[in-house]
C-alpha cells in the first residue's frame, strides 16, 4: 500500500494555502486541490487526503467563522498552525500596461485587502472570484487581455504571467493564521496551544467566570469568537484559543470547564507558532 501523501488545500497551486502547505510538509508534496472549504473537509473526511491545509483568520479581515464551524461539525482535529503574510500582486498576460486592465477577479478577502489601491483606480470593476491562483491560471490558459488577477509570486511565476503592480495589499503587515487539520487529534507531546469550544447559557457572569478561570489556570487567552447556537435563541457557543506554559494547568483548565459549562469540546492541541 502506498503512502498517502495528499494534502488537501482551499485553492490550486500558487495559492497562499500551496505555498503554507508547502512550507510546513515541503515543496514534494501532492496536493488535493479543492475550491472550497466545504471540499476541503470533505476530502479529509473521506480520507482522500489525510490532511488538509485551511484559513482561519485574517490580521485584518478578522475570523473566517464558517472555518471554525466547519472543523467543529465535521470532528476535524487542528493538530498545527502556520502563519503567513500575504502579499498580494496584480498580475495580468505579459506585455499588459495597468490601464489596459478593465477587470480584476480574485477571492473577496484579497478585494478587501487591496481596496485602497482600486480606489485610486476606478476604472478598474472588481469581481469577486472561488480562488486567487485559479483566476491566474484561467488568464494565462485562455489568454485573457484586459483582465487582472490578485494572487501571490508563486501564482505570477506558475502561470506565466507578469506582475504589473507589486505589493497592492493596504497593510504592509497582512499576517494569515492557517491550522493543519486530520480526522485524529494530535499525538504530540509537544504542545502549548489549545483551541476550545464550549456552549455557556445566557445567564449575566457566566462567561467571566469562565474567563476567571483561564486566568486562574495561568492560561492566556489569545483569541475569542462567540457564534449563537443555531435553534436555540440566546444560546452561544464560545471558540477560544488558549496558550499554557505547563500541560498541568491545561488540563485542570478542562477539569473546571467541564463542570461550568453546558458542552465542552477541544477541537485541537497543538504547538504556538506565533513567537
Amino acid at each position: 500500500m502506498h503512502m498517502n501523501n495528499n494534502i488537501a488545500i482551499q485553492g490550486i497551486k500558487g495559492s497562499y494555502h500551496h505555498e503554507v502547505a508547502a512550507q510546513r510538509f515541503g515543496a514534494a508534496i501532492s496536493l488535493e486541490e479543492c475550491l472550497s472549504f466545504d471540499a476541503l473537509v470533505a476530502a479529509v473526511t473521506s480520507g482522500v487526503a489525510p490532511v488538509g491545509v485551511m484559513a482561519l483568520e485574517n490580521s485584518i479581515a478578522g475570523s473566517i467563522i464558517p472555518n471554525y464551524a466547519l472543523i467543529d461539525k465535521h470532528n476535524l482535529h487542528i493538530v498545527a498552525e502556520a502563519y503567513i503574510r500575504i502579499e498580494h500582486q496584480l498580475m495580468a498576460l505579459p506585455g499588459t500596461q495597468l490601464s489596459e486592465i478593465k477587470e480584476v477577479a480574485s477571492h473577496p478577502m484579497a478585494l478587501l485587502q487591496c481596496k485602497d489601491f482600486f480606489a485610486n483606480h476606478p476604472h478598474v470593476k472588481l469581481i469577486e472570484d472561488a480562488d486567487t491562483a485559479e483566476v491566474a491560471q484561467r488568464i494565462a490558459a485562455n489568454q485573457i487581455s484586459g483582465l487582472g488577477a490578485i494572487a501571490s509570486k508563486t501564482a505570477a511565476a506558475l502561470y506565466g504571467l507578469e506582475i504589473i503592480a507589486p505589493n497592492i495589499h493596504s497593510i504592509a503587515n497582512n499576517a494569515t493564521r492557517f491550522v493543519v487539520v486530520k480526522t485524529t487529534p494530535n499525538d504530540s507531546d509537544d504542545i502549548n496551544k489549545a483551541s476550545l469550544k464550549f456552549v455557556l447559557d445566557h445567564k449575566r457572569g457566566s462567561l467571566a467566570a469562565v474567563l476567571n478561570v483561564l486566568s486562574d489556570c495561568k492560561l492566556n487567552l489569545t483569541k475569542i469568537q462567540s457564534m449563537p447556537v443555531v435553534d436555540t435563541p440566546w444560546k452561544y457557543s464560545f471558540f477560544v484559543d488558549v496558550t499554557f506554559e505547563e500541560a498541568a494547568f491545561y488540563t485542570k483548565t478542562l477539569q473546571l470547564l467541564e463542570i461550568m459549562t453546558e458542552s465542552l469540546k477541544v477541537l485541537g492541541t497543538y504547538k504556538d507558532e506565533r513567537n
